[in-house]
């Protein structure tokens, strides 16, 4: 399962485009941020990155919106008719899940310890959910 498929904690929807994401809260766009990996992959092949915002401690992935057309084996987005798109990705295709809250640097390098190897495996996503259902952290309630 893709960390985007719907989840919803109480009434409250986990998941904005960037735009929103940072609107919601200015002290996003003037904090410190870590990036953890671009290059993230979920059992659907659907690349995502993972960042830590140190003011906020929140820590988010982002993906890319599903293209109206195709995308080739190099990550190329196509339309329906063969021509190239272009490496522009409107912000507002940018979505974004928390994931839940981590306090410090410290805590979120001792938690995701290892995850320059963990990314390039299959599936990397799961390691994810897994190490941070393992120390109780989930998205923040509605």
């Amino acid at each position: 399962m893709g960390l985007f498929h719907r989840h919803q904690t109480g009434s409250h929807e986990v998941r904005n485009d960037i735009e929103a994401f940072y609107a919601a809260d200015e002290r996003r766009r003037s904090s410190a941020e870590i990036e953890l990996g671009q290059d993230w992959h979920d059992a659907n092949g659907v690349r995502y990155e993972l960042s830590w915002i140190e003011d906020t401690g929140e820590l988010y992935v982002m993906a890319e919106a599903a293209p109206s057309g195709f995308v080739d084996p190099f990550g190329d987005q196509l339309d329906p008719f063969g021509r190239w798109l272009g490496a522009s990705v409107p912000t507002s295709s940018l979505v974004v899940r928390m994931l839940g809250r981590v306090s410090s640097r410290a805590e979120v390098e001792r938690l995701l310890a290892g995850w320059e190897e963990a990314m390039a495996r299959p599936d990397s996503t799961q390691w994810i959910i897994d190490r941070l259902r393992d120390a109780g952290i989930g998205p923040p309630a509605g």
